[in-house]
């Protein structure tokens, strides 16, 4: 179930109808800034490296201004995302329930989301002002006009569920939806007293239970986090919960994540622009005379793209557009391609230059550079891992029509790829050789690929251009605002004191060092599952690399095992981030992929177990 599932128009009702013509022109307002902001973005940052590069005179204002176009446009995201019911959302249970239920839950997902903005509205309020007395040094103006983007989006998000539930029409289902998420909500405040005398013990209550629940229901993800966060500092805390909104800003304006929409619109654009169209053709005739042949390239171009854009969201968005559409049309099953998806993103997160190492090494004061050289073979192990699976299920597939290369195919095909080839050399040359940062490449690539469609691959199908950026926005703001709340989320659960706890646990219940690798696997997938991956590095790395020392694990290879089971959790089900980010890119509702994950899942864990069993595949290039 989708909230515009919940969103159809009652028959014949003058008050639906007004209120469905009200959201469609809102709606294509919304659609239509966000496009702007991202056409914008792109001239602003690809302007930054040639100012910089080329004439050698740097926009200082320029990453000041990206970052604030980049919170409004994550906003603006979030409200088309809401209307078009395509925020992450797991809906397994609501859709297997009887109609009438169906119509209850929807309900309560829509009563549920309403309350999650009411919340935020006034913190949101507050926080603008609060903002009003910091001035951005570059640009010299108040930074409430950045963070204005939050509250307008808050507003837009709360006027966008009010509209759907009067196009709905169905007025006894809203009712009944809004007064049960009510009777829950003051039987939640009655109980505040209670719940802030049992101490950490209601860390299950709020993240375990309530985002759980309403998880299983179908709220979409970011609201269950934000909910959870805020009923949890109203209820046992006296933080105001204009904290909750400064760590939304906090978690949606990391300048890296910038490369996220950038890349999706690269992605979007590799198609549009006919680069996808002759890639496919190549390793079609390359590829077509192997079983499962796609599959293999889908697990090495993650390999090799995995590190350009420091954004393993950014890896798949670059990748699944330029495949997905040849592997489903030889077959293959839409949830089977993207629980690949998610798993090769998982696979090659030490694949250097990884932005999750870099932080691990800025946190820990480990070397970036042996980490780096640390985090190949790894990911080549698990690489190797998924391939078997791959080979194992593919197997039984129904053999190519091509029983060997066409060498004529292959180079009919080869001259016309080249320049398509090209693109994620010269993305890459350009991040290693300085000419521009991770979040600028993209648009590098952008440009690249609009003159070489331009030129070579015509006709570029302009008529897809705009809602390729409309779909652009989509993406990023459904992601963006689910990394926002998590990072709420995770702060929480810092200030409670959870991690340090945890620490001591940990110590106290290993034996010896395999034991403390492996409450470590365990602890990091589920931390990687439920905070996200970089904020679980942050909180929990520097508290348990000393304690590997007195285990005399290497420094190298306790930090392989720690990404990778961070890494294998941030896309495991059910509350992995990328997990939903996968699921979104591929354009699969949650349900559709879970069943096909846990095959790629256990060809991970085989791998992390083997890097944990094996210091020498962490520490043989280090000298």
């Amino acid at each position: 179930m989708s909230l515009s599932q919940a969103v159809r128009p009652g028959a014949g009702a003058p008050a639906a109808s007004v209120a469905g013509v009200i959201d469609a022109w809102l709606g294509r307002c919304i659609e239509f800034v966000a496009a702007v902001l991202i056409v914008f973005e792109v001239a602003l940052l690809f302007s930054g490296v040639v100012a910089r590069y080329a004439l050698h005179h740097p926009i200082v204002w320029s990453d000041e201004l990206a970052g604030s176009v980049f919170l409004w446009l994550g906003m603006l995201g979030a409200v088309i995302a809401l209307r078009r019911g395509e925020h992450l959302a797991f809906n397994a249970l609501s859709q297997r329930v009887s109609p009438r239920a169906q119509v209850l839950f929807q309900a309560v997902v829509l009563a549920v989301v309403f309350a999650t903005l009411c919340l935020l509205l006034k913190p949101a309020y507050d926080y603008v002002e609060d903002e009003t007395f910091a001035v951005l040094p570059n640009l010299g103006v108040p930074s409430s006009w950045r963070v204005l983007g939050i509250a307008v989006g808050v507003v837009l998000m709360l006027a966008t569920v009010l509209l759907q539930a009067v196009s709905r029409g169905n007025f006894r289902a809203t009712a009944s939806g809004a007064a049960i998420v009510l009777v829950l909500g003051l039987v939640l405040w009655q109980l505040a007293g209670p719940l802030a005398r049992i101490g950490n013990l209601n860390l299950f209550v709020f993240f375990v239970l309530i985002v759980g629940a309403a998880i299983v229901i179908g709220v979409p993800i970011g609201f269950a986090f934000g909910l959870a966060t805020l009923t949890y500092l109203a209820c046992t805390t006296s933080t105001p919960l204009s904290v909750v909104v400064n760590r939304l800003d906090q978690g949606m304006s990391q300048p890296l994540l910038l490369a996220i929409p950038m890349f999706i619109f690269l992605g979007l654009l590799i198609e549009v622009t006919g680069f996808a169209r002759t890639i496919i053709a190549l390793l079609a005739s390359l590829m077509g005379f192997v079983r499962g042949g796609l599959y293999y390239v889908l697990l090495v171009a993650m390999l090799l793209v995995s590190g350009i854009s420091g954004s393993k969201v950014a890896d798949m968005a670059a990748v699944a557009p330029g495949l997905f559409p040849e592997m489903r049309r030889r077959g293959a099953k839409d949830g089977d391609l993207t629980a690949l998806l998610a798993s090769s993103a998982a696979m090659a997160d030490t694949i250097p230059p990884s932005i999750v190492l870099i932080t691990l090494g800025s946190v820990t004061g480990m070397s970036i550079a042996s980490l780096f050289s640390a985090g190949i073979l790894p990911a080549l192990v698990l690489t190797v891992a998924l391939g078997v699976v791959t080979f194992v299920r593919t197997r039984d597939d129904t053999p190519p029509e091509d029983a060997r290369p066409d060498w004529s195919k292959i180079r009919k095909a080869l001259l016309p790829a080249l320049p398509a080839i090209a693109l994620p050399f010269v993305i890459r040359w350009a991040v290693v050789e300085g000419v521009a940062t991770a979040t600028e490449v993209s648009t590098i690539g952008i440009v690249y690929a609009l003159v070489v469609g331009i030129l070579l691959y015509r006709p570029v199908q302009w008529k897809r251009f705009y809602p390729a950026l409309v779909e652009t926005a989509v993406l990023s703001g459904a992601i963006l605002f689910v990394i926002g709340t998590a990072t709420g989320m995770a702060w929480s659960l810092t200030q409670s004191g959870f991690s340090s706890q945890l620490a001591k646990a940990m110590t106290a219940l290993s034996g010896n060092a395999a034991g403390f690798l492996a409450i470590t696997i365990i602890v990091f997938v589920l931390l990687g599952n439920i905070l996200e991956g970089i904020p679980a590095i942050l909180l929990f790395a520097p508290l348990l690399l000393p304690v590997s020392h007195a285990f005399g694990i290497n420094d190298l290879h306790y930090a392989m095992v720690v990404v990778i089971a961070m890494s294998i959790g941030l896309f495991a089900p059910p509350f992995g981030i990328g997990f939903y980010a996968a699921c979104a890119i591929g354009k699969v509702a949650p349900d559709e992929v879970i069943g096909h994950m846990w095959r790629y899942l256990g060809a991970l864990i085989v791998g992390l177990i083997a890097v944990a069993a094996v210091p020498w595949f962490s520490t043989a290039f280090i000298h």
